[in-house]
């Protein structure tokens, strides 16, 4: 029988489904680097990051309104209403995958001339079905949060995860040792989302039916003991009205979702036509496939928490904003603008301090680590910017982080223009920044008009020693380890590299917090279950009482 999940029990689930999906997608970059070169890397990842695009343009923001429409048609017993709204969704994404599946596939080889990355015309084609189903999977993704039964969607992406991985390396492994070359290698692991699209989908079948049979025999019980009631006299609810109501508030959602995807869909678009000036061809080429296999692989790491804290924030803030309760979300918002500070910040860093290590351990080589260190380092005001814009959703405000999101992108695509032709990829990389810090300031901005925020108070002098004394050590610390490791094995020295780095900057990280009085006992009593449980072994004995 399925059961109700609670909100707690429901956002940890999203919430590990989502660490869960972002490893698994680091896992299929890295095998990229050793089975294909730079040529077939980039047609891989071409086809990749349109994809996503498409798809989140598709569905990102969708689900959750479908989620909240069809939650309350079933707290109102209006069920009938609600199975109308399930099938207007259906049918929007049955459609909407028909178009973007056709679009894709047709126009492949136009976006192969506009984007000049050779041999990408297949992996694009090899993807294009992949679009077919994921816009319905999101639909019932939706409709089982709204009947609060999250595990259908978590499940569902964790084993589109490893389908799509398993599926498209070992495709790829049987077309290369065919011989047919990186460009039917590229496709083959494309095709592995398509892989992954049909394994989502069962699950959710799955799911599907053993609801609709439970709904069945609660229906059946109701009757028996003259419980039955009429079907709602609003079951003929208008498509129009639904679909208005779906876009009204899931469009702010979609622009906001999508802010990262546009970024890296528009430097693989023009990467080849905006560097072309800086780099030749075959230098434009490896760059490109350091920057979307290597870069773009490990800079999706730090994020990972601001994602997880956006799912559980929304809901807090957002019933305590409804209650009127001004001072619950001060104290909610600026607990976890000040999580992301503690926890996700240092991640972001080590990856950057580390960054030929942490490459070479990975990929085959170090090459591209500067390009890894420098888009690792804009992800710490990516984090800043996911969570902001989940505090404006929670304080019933989203217009306003989806107006600052499209600033940000005018600036990202003027600032590029001007800067990849004399800087290449470093051109693109700070006009993503300058991105991501427009929009987290403008977000401030609007949240500070509403709560005055108090993150760290007069802490951020301290907060700032602590970031740089760890890190300007950990780079000490890593180009000791590699000189002193040169004759070592290439993979045990870069091991053995990042193993000391991470000591030395999560360490004096830990102790500066607690020596210069950044993070007190009484912070750590604030913060989340499992977080304080961790924090409150690592700091404890810096100070003399027990946090």
């Amino acid at each position: 029988m399925l059961k109700k999940d609670s909100l707690i029990k429901g956002t940890l689930i999203l919430a590990a489904a989502a660490l869960i999906v972002r490893f698994l997608g680091l896992f299929q970059r890295i095998p990229l680097d050793y089975m294909l070169g730079p040529a077939g890397q980039a047609a891989f990842n071409s086809a990749n990051t349109i994809y996503l695009l498409l798809l989140t343009i598709a569905t990102g923001g969708i689900p959750l309104s479908i989620s909240r429409m069809i939650s309350q048609r079933y707290a109102l017993g209006r069920a009938d209403e609600a199975k109308r709204i399930y099938k207007a969704a259906l049918m929007f994404g049955t459609v909407t995958g028909l178009l973007l599946a056709t679009a894709m596939f047709v126009f492949a080889p136009a976006y192969e001339r506009i984007s000049k990355v050779p041999d990408s015309v297949l992996s694009l084609q090899a993807i294009a079905p992949a679009l077919l189903l994921f816009p319905i999977i999101a639909m019932m993704r939706g409709y089982f949060q709204g009947r609060q039964i999250m595990a259908a969607g978590g499940i569902s992406q964790i084993m589109e995860q490893i389908l799509r991985l398993i599926g498209g390396i070992g495709l790829a492994l049987i077309v290369l040792g065919w011989g047919w070359g990186d460009k039917y290698g590229a496709a083959a692991i494309a095709f592995g989302s398509v892989l992954g699209s049909v394994g989502a989908f069962s699950v959710m079948m799955w799911f599907w039916h053993k609801l609709k049979k439970q709904d069945q025999a609660e229906h059946s019980k109701s009757s028996s003991v003259g419980q039955d009631k009429l079907p709602s006299a609003s079951s003929n609810l208008p498509y129009r009205t639904i679909y208005k109501e779906i876009f009204r508030t899931s469009i702010p959602a979609v622009v906001t979702a999508m802010t990262v995807q546009f970024l890296y869909f528009f430097d693989m678009t023009l990467f080849m036509r905006l560097t072309q000036s800086f780099y030749n061809e075959n230098s434009a080429t490896r760059v490109l496939a350091d920057y979307t296999t290597k870069a773009m692989g490990i800079a999706g790491i730090p994020p990972i928490l601001a994602i997880a804290l956006g799912a559980s924030i929304i809901p807090v803030i957002s019933s305590a904003f409804s209650l009127n309760n001004m001072k619950e979300v001060q104290r909610q918002s600026s607990l976890v603008m000040r999580i992301v500070c503690f926890t996700g910040v240092p991640v972001a860093l080590l990856l950057t301090v580390a960054s030929y290590s942490v490459t070479g351990l990975l990929f085959t080589s170090p090459g591209g680590s500067g390009t890894v260190a420098m888009l690792t380092a804009g992800a710490i005001f990516q984090i800043t910017m996911m969570t902001s814009n989940s505090i404006l959703y929670g304080l019933n405000q989203p217009k306003l982080p989806m107006n600052n999101t499209f600033i940000g992108l005018g600036l990202k695509v003027v600032s590029s223009i001007a800067l990849a032709p004399v800087l290449g990829v470093y051109g693109l990389i700070i006009g993503s920044t300058i991105c991501f810090i427009v929009i987290t300031l403008l977000n401030m901005r609007a949240i500070n008009k509403e709560v005055k925020l108090n993150v760290l108070g007069s802490k951020w002098l301290a907060y700032m020693a602590a970031i740089a004394v760890p890190a300007l050590a950990g780079w000490g610390a890593e180009y000791g380890v590699l000189a002193l490791t040169e004759s070592w094995a290439n993979k045990l020295s870069y091991l053995a590299a990042g193993a000391v780095t991470s000591l030395v900057v999560g360490g004096l990280y830990v102790i500066l917090l607690a020596a210069l009085r950044v993070i007190t006992p009484e912070d750590v009593r604030s913060f989340p279950g499992p977080l304080r449980k961790g924090l409150n072994l690592v700091l404890k004995p810096f100070y003399k009482k027990a946090v």
